[in-house]
């Protein structure tokens, strides 16, 4: 397997598939992985170019890949979709994912790799909108609510307090 240039991986769950091809494109690894296999796999094998699809979990793996010399890109789904050859399956996924890594128009589209810290700093601003969301929603709703007894009150959250103690 020394001949491998590029492993494509499609990650899920629990089963990850990986398409490798090598110098002359040709497909020379197919094969299934659970998650427990995954690392030791790429451990055993030489430094290689690893794409997948940028996704939740694939800046956690390509942290831990790239800890084992592994140089691995990021690439948009939307980029990958167009080289689906056959039907939606993982198999063809990872081999659309691989074929997409090898074109050099892609390049400037891949995805840059998120620290710890950045992930940590994304998640919390998404938890913190829908925080709002979900005040902005229950506020709304006892509006809607105190509107149905006849009792209106303006918009806004600095308003909802007087309109509560109304009820």
């Amino acid at each position: 397997m020394d001949k491998l240039i590029r492993v494509g991986v499609d990650t899920s769950k629990s089963v990850f598939q990986l398409h490798g091809v090598d110098a002359a494109e040709q497909p020379i690894l197919q094969r299934k992985l659970r998650r427990s296999q995954f690392l030791p796999f790429f451990k055993a094998l030489l430094p290689v170019q690893v794409p997948m699809e940028a996704c939740g979990a694939s800046h956690y793996w390509a942290r831990e890949l790239q800890a084992l010399g592994h140089d691995v890109v990021l690439i948009p789904p939307q980029y990958v979709k167009p080289y689906v050859q056959r039907g939606k399956s993982d198999a063809a996924d990872a081999e659309a994912i691989c074929e997409a890594a090898s074109r050099p128009k892609l390049r400037k589209n891949f995805v840059p790799i998120k620290s710890i810290d950045q992930q940590a700093a994304q998640m919390l601003t998404k938890l913190r909108a829908q925080f709002v969301g979900r005040r902005t929603q229950l506020a709304n709703s006892i509006r809607g609510y105190a509107a149905e007894f006849g009792i209106t009150a303006p918009k806004g959250l600095s308003r909802l307090g007087q309109l509560l103690g109304d009820l």
